[in-house]
């Protein structure tokens, strides 16, 4: 009887907890955006093209976008290529992100999410003498989120104004 209690009571450590006391989906807000997308902008840097991926790692502690885009040349400036790498993470439980790029920027954003539309914002906090920037993603629809990047002078840090933007179609 003493075994058949020991046994019992060691299955009930190995269940899976009930769904109702398991963790809320941190990431529900953002999974909209996870999988490959390609699309086409325009902005400040002209019109170009590109694609980007978004996926969960670090056992789903961690989001990151990966973003490869070309500008093609114009008569007033050479072709170019822009890389970045953004980090979406939770700290005290409020989402926050690290972007970094081949132009040498850091961006660190504050992250907020609306339902309706879809939307995700990122806003970087405002710094003494340096640009403020917002990137923003809103679904159009199932397979479309539209992009846009915005940045305010640093004398005016919440005059934002479009540098670049774009639709997008996730390809899976």
């Amino acid at each position: 009887m003493r075994n058949l209690l020991l046994v019992t009571i060691a299955a009930g450590f190995l269940l899976p907890a009930p769904a109702a006391a398991q963790t809320a989906d941190a990431w529900s807000d953002f999974r909209f955006l996870l999988g490959n997308w390609v699309g086409v902008g325009k902005g400040s840097p002209g019109e170009g093209s590109g694609s980007f991926s978004f996926e969960l790692t670090l056992d789903g502690n961690a989001l990151i976008r990966k973003s490869h885009s070309e500008y093609p040349a114009t008569k007033d400036r050479p072709a170019a290529v822009h890389e970045d790498l953004m980090v979406i993470y939770r700290e005290g439980g409020a989402p926050k992100a690290l972007y970094v790029d081949n132009e040498k920027h850091v961006i660190h954003y504050d992250v907020t999410v609306a339902a309706s539309p879809r939307t995700v914002t990122l806003t970087s906090p405002v710094v003494p003498n340096a640009p403020r920037y917002r990137f923003v993603y809103t679904v159009v629809d199932g397979a479309t989120v539209k992009g846009r990047f915005e940045v305010a002078p640093p004398d005016k840090p919440e005059a934002f104004a479009t540098y670049v933007e774009g639709d997008a179609k996730k390809v899976k």
